[in-house]
């Protein structure tokens, strides 16, 4: 079974550059985890709010349809450990910062607490800080969160196999296979 270490080591290899700081002194660690486990954070990092918001948050970026969506492949939790153990409090910061800036926004416009949104809100809220119309939890807010959500999903178990076809060792190379028998993209 692949681990996150493993996966996270492929994501930077094929980009060439770490999207986000924490993932590469996280692939610096040279103590092996167990696989398949998760270890809980070192401390807290998010508030009770905050975390409800980045459970909420996950699942509008990747929401479960067919497949399972960012909360069921455990993404909240890869967050918050990333940040806890890995990210200079320079790097947390504008998450947290961010956090609040958009709990606050839906305070305004929609009277509650923006984990309590309806999902429709909660995309109205992401649109704002996409198009940088949210002090404090602008654009560059959004594509950190949007990093975090999409490598947490990618690196873990659902979305290597559930989401992509997981293939250890791929067969022999063939650049002409049809697409219609594929359908889906392969990792591994």
């Amino acid at each position: 079974m692949i681990d996150r270490r493993d996966a996270l080591k492929g994501v930077a290899a094929m980009f060439g550059a770490n999207l986000f700081a924490p993932i590469g002194r996280a692939l610096a660690q040279t103590a092996p985890a167990a696989a398949g486990a998760m270890e809980a954070p070192s401390a807290p990092v998010f508030a009770g709010p905050q975390r409800a918001l980045v459970t909420a948050l996950s699942e509008r970026i990747i929401p479960t349809t067919d497949t399972p969506g960012a909360i069921a492949a455990g993404v909240p939790a890869y967050i918050e450990k990333l940040l806890a153990d890995w990210a200079l409090p320079g790097e947390k910061t504008p998450i947290l910062a961010g956090l609040d800036a958009l709990d606050a926004r839906s305070r305004a416009d929609f009277r509650v607490a923006a984990a309590q949104a309806s999902p429709a809100q909660q995309d109205a809220l992401l649109t704002l800080s996409m198009n940088d119309q949210v002090p404090g939890a602008g654009a560059k807010f959004f594509e950190a969160l949007r990093q975090l959500v999409i490598t947490g999903y990618y690196t873990s178990e659902i979305g290597i196999t559930q989401e992509r076809v997981y293939v250890p060792v791929p067969g022999r190379y063939d650049g002409a296979h049809p697409y219609a028998e594929v359908n889906r993209v392969y990792s591994g």
